[in-house]
């Protein structure tokens, strides 16, 4: 309590510091002075050091330099209260936007000012011996050697004409995320290029083909991720995946181009 009150009493103290004026005078001498008024060929003022009225002849006083200084501060207030109002307005905004993201996790694309939800597709995992469904963020056991993460189908049934779209992923736990191009394969869509080591089934060699992208972290495990570059037509998606294990969830979509 005590504190407070001492925070409180600086802050008026320092509301009070700088209100003062400084009255200068002619020979590069001032005052601080509360305030100030010329009457005639003398200037009146209220002296901070004495707490008293004074007054000197206007002749030895330098009033443009006062009065400069007096408008460059009240310009310098004005500048510190839009810039405030600015970021209030700006802290409101985000906090709207961050509320307008389902709570949900997944991948949601930014529609002007529609979010829509991407649907979360089912990857499949195919090396030499079998093709196994990837459920999400669950290892399974797999056969040693080459791999690879696909989805069924040539294109997604997801699709933007918008070659720079934004995307809000709400995590289901701290992972990493991206943006990736998938490569064409006959029937399939390839997330991934996977090597994998024997007996600890650990992924030694991962190839992805990342799309450059600008990140904003928005809430707890909540981001705003776009390209920084427009987006060529073709097959994209958006994923949360483990470095190093195998487990990713796949969100994908395409980018049409114009007419299509």
């Amino acid at each position: 309590m005590h504190l407070r009150l001492l925070s409180l009493a600086i802050a008026f103290a320092g509301l009070l510091a700088a209100a003062n004026i400084k009255l200068y005078l002619k020979d590069g001498e001032h005052h601080v002075v509360r305030e100030y008024r010329v009457e005639g060929d003398r200037v009146r003022f209220y002296s901070i050091e004495r707490a008293d009225w004074e007054e000197i002849p206007s002749e030895i006083v330098d009033l443009k330099r006062t009065e400069n200084e007096i408008q460059s501060r009240q310009d310098s207030v004005r500048a510190t209260e839009k810039a405030e109002a600015e970021e209030a307005a700006a802290e409101r905004a985000e906090l709207k936007e961050i509320r307008s993201v389902p709570p949900e996790t997944g991948a949601y694309w930014v529609d002007g000012a529609t979010i829509k939800p991407l649907k979360q597709a089912e990857s499949k995992l195919q090396n030499n011996k079998r093709r196994s469904i990837l459920k999400a963020m669950t290892p399974i056991p797999v056969v040693n050697g080459k791999a690879t993460v696909e989805l069924d189908g040539e294109h997604s049934a997801f699709t933007i004409t918008e070659p720079r779209p934004e995307f809000y992923i709400r995590l289901s736990e701290i992972e990493r995320f991206a943006i990736l191009r998938l490569k064409p394969g006959k029937g399939v869509r390839i997330v991934q290029e996977l090597t994998i080591a024997p007996v600890v089934n650990m992924v030694t060699e991962e190839k992805q083909d990342l799309v450059e992208t600008f990140r904003r972290q928005m809430g707890s495990e909540l981001y705003k991720v776009w390209p920084t570059e427009p987006l060529p037509p073709g097959d994209y998606a958006v994923v949360e995946y483990t470095e190093g294990k195998i487990n990713i969830q796949v969100w994908d979509f395409r980018i049409a181009g114009e007419g299509k």
